[in-house]
């Protein structure tokens, strides 16, 4: 069993049993992740067929999504930015990622994120709401969060946290397919796929800046990752993690995925010359299991 069905289960468990409590995932229970991940890397100024050359490279996305499946596809729309200041995810990586879980055969797919600015801005300065309402298919659905759907947990093995609101359709999905965009940030230092699920959660996300990279890892082990794709078609180098200034953006036409979060966002690192040690959270998610920071113990595909 896979940590997300293992997660889902545990959770629909801790429901049952819970009385007078919070449902409880325990952390050291949860399977092992795999010690080789496969990581792609891919280069290309067509958009679409980066995405798909970059997913071609580890499977192609029927080996993340199966028939009549709910995936969750989680882009980086936090911010009221247009597409070229790197703000967001860009929208073009976002449209053909979701247009191959729709020819997987999966049954829903539902794009959202919790924005930093005003939702509506968010989804229509970035882009990716116009775009994704450009594909005909029923079973696409680009939601803004609704916030009777955040649900406590208590998490046992925590190390920043012992409690947390997680969005309940995060946890629930069979499939969470996560698409941050590389770039600077000024607390965490950068800004990859652990970071980009704090997009999924709820409460104040402020004061989780005190000792992010362990508060990463505990959210980043209950909200779990099948795949994450980081978007480096271009980089925030600086004044992130909103940006606002197009000296700062940086153009590379480069895509990295890996279904291990902790792989992916140390190859994340080198895009900014550093390395994977050089980043608290990647270091702090490879120590407590999470995934794997040595790029020698990747394999390349």
């Amino acid at each position: 069993m896979n940590r997300r069905a293992f997660i889902r289960r545990s959770l629909q468990v801790a429901a049952l049993t819970a009385v007078g409590g919070l449902p409880c995932l325990d952390l050291q229970a949860l399977p092992a992740v795999a010690a080789d991940p496969p990581l792609a890397l891919r280069k290309g100024t067509d958009i679409p067929r980066l995405v798909r050359e970059t997913v071609a490279a580890l499977g192609g996305m029927r080996r993340f999504v199966k028939p009549g499946e709910t995936v969750v596809v989680k882009p980086n729309i936090g911010w009221d930015r247009t597409v070229e200041m790197a703000a967001n995810t860009h929208p073009e990586v976002v449209r053909e990622v979701v247009l191959l879980c729709l020819e997987a055969g999966a049954g829903r797919v539902r794009v959202f994120d919790r924005t930093c600015n005003d939702p509506r801005r968010c989804y229509r300065q970035s882009g990716i709401e116009d775009i994704l309402r450009e594909i005909p298919d029923k079973r696409l659905r680009v939601e803004h969060m609704d916030r009777r759907a955040y649900h406590e947990l208590a998490i046992a093995g925590g190390v920043k946290l012992n409690r947390w609101s997680f969005y309940r359709p995060a946890l629930e999905a069979d499939r969470f397919i996560n698409l941050p965009i590389a770039k600077h940030h000024s607390i965490s230092g950068l800004t990859l796929g652990m970071k980009n699920v704090m997009g999924v959660i709820g409460g104040n996300r402020g004061v989780l800046h005190r000792g992010i990279d362990q508060a990463l890892v505990d959210i980043n082990q209950v909200v779990h990752t099948d795949l994450t794709i980081i978007d480096a078609t271009r980089i925030l180098v600086a004044n992130g993690p909103q940006g606002g200034r197009l000296e700062d953006v940086e153009v590379r036409n480069t895509l990295i995925a890996s279904p291990d979060i902790v792989a992916a966002d140390a190859m994340g690192t080198t895009l900014f010359g550093l390395q994977p040690a050089d980043l608290p959270s990647v270091v702090a998610g490879a120590r407590r299991g999470l995934g794997v920071m040595d790029l020698d113990r990747v394999r390349m595909v």
